[in-house]
């Protein structure tokens, strides 16, 4: 009853069964007793039938938004299956798939929240390391009767640490720049000479000084269409993986090609190769497989992915059949 009370529409509408009921009651009384009798018989059920439809109507609905009621105040389980016949059936279905999406979506924001408190917790630890070395190397240049020598290796060290420090801020900056599409990365075609050159370059002292040599095997008139420094700098990543984990006397090679569909970067060497348990991990985030060393932050690998995903390519991490590292990257064509 406080249902039907509440809702004008249905109030309205049952002042109008009401008035043609009297109306009709009134002709048939006109025409003969027994006409009127039934006319009166007629409205009345009328009447009684649309009240028992509405407030049972009414009640349902009541039920379904007490329901929604619970689910929005914290209810783990819902059933809305009860509701799923007569005219109410429509909007069940319709809030069944809009609470599955927002149940996934709340997952998904739960997820994101927990990916984002690992990630600052990574971030901390890897600025952590250097400022604490940049600190006691300070510390230890204070101290008066400190050596010319040592002063010198302690410089170099605090360079080194702060150094490492700017490429970390750089690199993070850069991905979340990815991560957030504001990177403007602006296609134009390149060949993957000039693209292996440039990304070669800041490479060249520390190969020279580790012995190892840098093999090329490129066709000069492959190319690709992609942001050359990004590219470059996705590209230099991992040649430096290769270059770190490359044994005096070995070699790194960099095969490209082209065909009608995509273009192709093989980096490969003759290091130890990744453990098979790193394989499937080598390009997410802060992760730092068991043969690497000190100062590897995992990030690189991850920066090099992001790149070149959003220069519409792929990259593959694998063993060689001859043992080594092996990078598999292609670039694909906008057409074919």
């Amino acid at each position: 009853m406080r249902e039907i009370s509440r809702n004008a529409s249905l109030r309205r509408e049952l002042l109008a069964y009401a008035l043609l009921g009297a109306v009709f009651t009134t002709l048939g009384f006109l025409v003969s007793p027994g006409a009127g009798f039934v006319a009166a018989a007629l409205a009345v059920s009328a009447a009684a039938l649309t009240y028992y439809f509405s407030w049972r109507r009414c009640r349902r609905m009541g039920e379904l938004a007490e329901e929604l009621d619970r689910i929005l105040h914290g209810g783990e389980r819902y059933d809305l299956d009860r509701f799923s016949e007569g005219e109410l059936s429509i909007l069940q279905s319709e809030l069944s798939k809009l609470l599955i999406t927002l149940r996934s979506q709340a997952e998904e924001l739960g997820r994101d929240r927990a990916y984002l408190a690992d990630s600052l917790a990574d971030i901390s630890h890897q600025l952590k390391t250097p400022l604490t070395s940049v600190n006691l190397a300070l510390s230890m240049l204070s101290e008066p009767a400190l050596s010319d020598e040592r002063r010198l290796e302690l410089t170099r060290d605090i360079s080194g640490q702060l150094t490492r420090l700017e490429w970390l801020v750089s690199a993070l900056l850069k991905l979340s720049r990815l991560d957030a599409g504001t990177a403007n990365l602006t296609a134009r075609q390149v060949t993957l000479d000039a693209l292996v050159d440039a990304a070669a370059s800041p490479l060249l002292i520390a190969m020279e000084l580790r012995g190892v040599e840098l093999a090329r095997k490129i066709d000069p008139s492959a190319g690709a269409l992609v942001d050359p420094a990004w590219a470059a700098e996705a590209i230099g990543n991992m040649l430096k993986n290769c270059v770190e984990h490359t044994p005096a006397g070995g070699r790194v090679t960099v095969e490209g090609r082209e065909n009608a569909i995509f273009s192709e970067l093989v980096i490969s060497d003759t290091g130890p190769g990744f453990d098979p348990e790193d394989l499937p991990h080598l390009f997410e985030r802060f992760y730092r497989g068991k043969n690497a060393g000190p100062q590897s932050v995992g990030i690189g690998l991850a920066l090099a992915r992001q790149v070149i995903q959003s220069s519409g390519g792929t990259v593959k991490a694998e063993n060689g059949p001859r043992g080594g590292a092996k990078f598999t990257v292609r670039f694909y064509k906008s057409t074919v």
